[in-house]
């Protein structure tokens, strides 16, 4: 080290000014490095977070049938002891094993030309195994005047809940909607579909039912095989005659 070199540090160690930028270089430094290292770990995150976001849900529809009619099977179907209700399709049949026997309670006992579907029927598969599950709604209106007490009694017994809409109101009509969780196996058609068809009036409207499932895909994997996209039918299903009900839904 030179003698001129030893000088001039000893004159910065004298002076404060020097000092004070010394220490202010040493602090600016450091603060830049911190940033950096933080703006790092901000970057890692924000990617790791943009993967998670990237990852979406693909509704896959599986089938779509034309509802023929409602009915319950002619015999018990084996495997199936709850099986009380089904909806007849064209190209297969439904076998509700939840919610199939408060289905049938309100179809026979309250006034089938006041009964309305309020909802699309829309089934979930989660395995498309042959197992579905999904919700009925259905409403009950009539003038007010020609509800009796019983029904009241019934609403209460099998929850229904008062839904009157501006346009029941304009003509002192009141309704009530029921709401039902349900769960069932698809079947084939039925065998006494002809039969049906020839003696059974359609519905008033052309109800359809609809099957799909879901699945999670994250975009960069996208390219990757996609959930088949066709119903599954229980392996051990077969076809079966079934009884239907007397009665008409209403149009929407």
């Amino acid at each position: 080290m030179t003698k001129n070199t030893r000088t001039i540090r000893k004159e910065e160690s004298n002076n404060p000014v020097l000092k004070a930028l010394s220490f202010k270089t040493v602090m600016a430094s450091a603060s830049l490095a911190a940033l950096l290292a933080s703006s790092g770990c901000a970057t890692s995150s924000l990617l790791d977070s943009d993967n998670r976001v990237n990852t979406t849900t693909t509704k896959h529809v599986l089938s779509e049938d034309q509802i023929v009619a409602f009915g319950r099977p002619a015999q018990a179907l084996p495997k199936m002891p709850n099986a009380t209700m089904v909806i007849v399709g064209e190209k297969n049949s439904y076998v509700l094993t939840q919610g199939g026997t408060e289905m049938v309670n309100l179809l026979t006992n309250l006034t089938p030309k006041n009964i309305q579907v309020d909802n699309e029927m829309n089934f979930y598969v989660p395995n498309n195994d042959g197992y579905f599950q999904g919700e009925m709604k259905l409403s009950y209106a009539k003038l007010k005047d020609e509800f009796k007490r019983s029904d009241y009694q019934f609403f209460l017994q099998n929850n229904g809940k008062e839904c009157t809409s501006t346009s029941d109101q304009r003509i002192n009509a009141q309704r009530f909607c029921f709401s039902v969780p349900v769960k069932g196996a698809i079947y084939p058609q039925v065998s006494n579909l002809s039969l049906i068809q020839s003696n059974y009036r359609p519905l008033t409207k052309p109800y359809t039912v609809s099957f799909y499932t879901q699945s999670q895909q994250n975009q960069v994997s996208r390219s990757g095989a996609n959930t088949a996209q066709k119903l599954v039918l229980l392996p051990f299903a077969l076809a079966f005659d079934v009884v239907t009900f007397p009665f008409q839904l209403l149009e929407q």
